[in-house]
């Protein structure tokens, strides 16, 4: 007998943060969320951040998380202050990596942005909203089904981060996947990204939707040549840095060419708080990730550190850098250059043309790192102007999201079965151009749909 679900875009369309998708049984009103992140480097972000949920937080019965990052869990205390007393679930990393990206959005709020306190914001993530975020949160490991009232969830590997997870949802015999992010797969140190073979639904991210990634050989000679650069120009090398999967990555590559002699040892910096703290948690799961790292650190080798390697966690220490000879590498947060202690460094060293800053990850439109992307003379940090004469390099192999051939060939693994697609997490004409891909190579039925936008699902 066919039953009929309804599913809700509440955000994370049209741009490439703010996931929140709400899962209605019309029948008995259970009512299932799917992430609930920030809306990050939008003009409208703080506005839509700060906005009230499109839905009744206290109606809500469960939580699905797909991965850490803050534009897919970034709202939850605020979920938790408008009354949710549901359960959340996603797999055991993840709940780990949470509570640090969360507390760290806090302290951000807490200290202000632009050296303001919003007491409202600082009241709706304080601790005592965060702990009851992590006694709601219950977790699964990978390819461990389990049932909720009328729905059996399944979590399988994305590849994208330390223990990301599409969710895989079977109602009245059919499946709905919402694939969180997808990973460029194969990553240095986590497990490839699983295939669907048999989704009757599937809401995809497309944040590369009309664009291919460089060579995966090509980026760690890209890394390595940046690098020669900077130690050979006697410069100081920038690498604005997601402090979650990136930094990990980055740190895993550098040690294996110090390892092999392909770059001389040079002072490096890690100059992340929440950096160092998330990677004693890749360190907790060394079993999520791929065999080769696996064996390296089963085998005693911290496959984090390698000679050369500072952490600077206190401010202190932050500030001590600049006083540091070159040549220097920075490693530090945020990779989009919004916020964290990367924007002090590219005050200090983005007006030197001797010095290099490399952008190794997705810059959403807005950002800082946006404008320095584009090639911007100056940009405004903290509200001074500073002009851009260092060189900007990018790698987008690094990027943690797959690419355009790649989300194709994903689809192709289930287009035999698949009714609809929905692609979400992407701007407007990545969407389009993958979109018509999949038309053109499946002919399977896509589309993006727009905020606050219903679908009924028949199963």
């Amino acid at each position: 007998m066919s039953k009929k679900l309804k599913l809700t875009f509440c955000t994370g369309v049209d741009t490439v943060t703010g996931a929140n998708y709400l899962l209605e049984d019309i029948e008995t009103g259970f009512k299932i969320l799917v992430d609930c992140g920030l809306i990050q480097g939008e003009k409208t972000a703080e506005q839509d951040n700060n906005a009230q949920f499109s839905y009744d937080p206290k109606d809500i019965d469960v939580l699905f998380i797909t991965h850490a990052h803050l534009d897919h869990i970034g709202r939850i205390p605020r979920l938790i202050d408008a009354g949710f007393k549901g359960v959340i679930y996603s797999t055991p990393p993840t709940k780990d990596l949470a509570k640090f990206m969360v507390e760290d959005e806090a302290h951000i709020l807490a200290h202000g942005r632009n050296g303001s306190v919003n007491k409202e914001l600082v009241s709706i993530y304080s601790e005592e909203n965060i702990n009851k975020m992590m006694t709601l949160w219950k977790t699964y490991p990978y390819h461990h089904p389990f049932t909720i009232e009328n729905f059996q969830i399944n979590f399988k590997n994305s590849g994208h981060i330390l223990g990301s997870a599409l969710v895989e949802i079977i109602f009245n015999g059919k499946k709905i996947v919402f694939t969180g992010d997808l990973g460029n797969s194969p990553s240095p140190i986590l497990q490839d990204c699983e295939f669907i073979t048999d989704a009757d639904y599937l809401i995809m991210e497309a944040v590369y939707g009309d664009r291919n990634h460089e060579n995966r050989e090509d980026r760690k000679i890209m890394l390595e040549d940046v690098i020669e650069e900077t130690v050979k120009k006697r410069a100081t090398l920038m690498m604005p840095t997601f402090s979650l999967e990136r930094t990990q990555e980055l740190l895993f590559e550098i040690d294996d060419l110090i390892i092999k002699g392909s770059i001389p040892l040079v002072p490096f910096f890690l100059d992340s708080p929440l950096g160092i703290k998330l990677t004693d948690v890749y360190r907790k799961y060394e079993d999520y990730l791929n065999i080769e790292a696996r064996e390296m650190a089963k085998s005693g080798k911290n496959i984090f550190i390698f000679p050369g390697l500072k952490q600077t966690p206190e401010a202190d220490q932050s500030k001590m850098i600049l006083r540091m000879p070159n040549p220097k590498i920075i490693i530090a947060g945020s990779g989009m250059s919004s916020g964290g202690r990367i924007i002090h460094h590219e005050h200090n060293y983005l007006p030197d043309p001797n010095n290099i800053i490399l952008l190794t990850g997705y810059q959403s439109v807005g950002t800082l790192g946006r404008y320095i992307e584009e090639g911007l003379d100056h940009v405004y940090i903290n509200g001074e102007e500073v002009q851009v004469r260092a060189k900007v390099r990018m790698i987008s192999g690094y990027s943690g999201h797959k690419d355009s051939d790649a989300l194709i060939a994903f689809v192709g693994e289930t287009a035999g079965t698949v009714k609809q697609i929905f692609t979400v997490m992407s701007e407007p004409s990545s969407a389009s151009f993958l979109i018509q891909k999949i038309r053109d190579n499946f002919g399977v039925s896509a589309r993006q749909p727009i905020k606050g936008e219903s679908v009924i699902l028949e199963c």
